[in-house]
């Protein structure tokens, strides 16, 4: 558990130093991603993108279990 919590915080880490990077990447963009702009307001709500990362996340974890 501990070791699963340490290779979590470097990722985190990672993620963090190459965020002007990553956030060039289209995810987060995608069609079907709710968008509501007003003047004063602005919800997001990213489904589609949320569904992608949970597919991959879930493909990557049975793959590192077997």
């Amino acid at each position: 558990m501990q070791r699963y919590l340490i290779i979590l915080g470097i990722l985190i880490l990672i993620a963090g130093v190459l965020w002007p990077w990553l956030s060039r990447l289209p995810f987060g963009r995608l069609p079907g991603d709710i968008v509501i702009s007003r003047p004063s307001f602005k919800f997001y709500f990213p489904i589609v993108t949320m569904l992608i990362i949970s597919l991959l996340l879930t493909l990557i974890l049975r793959i590192f279990r077997k």
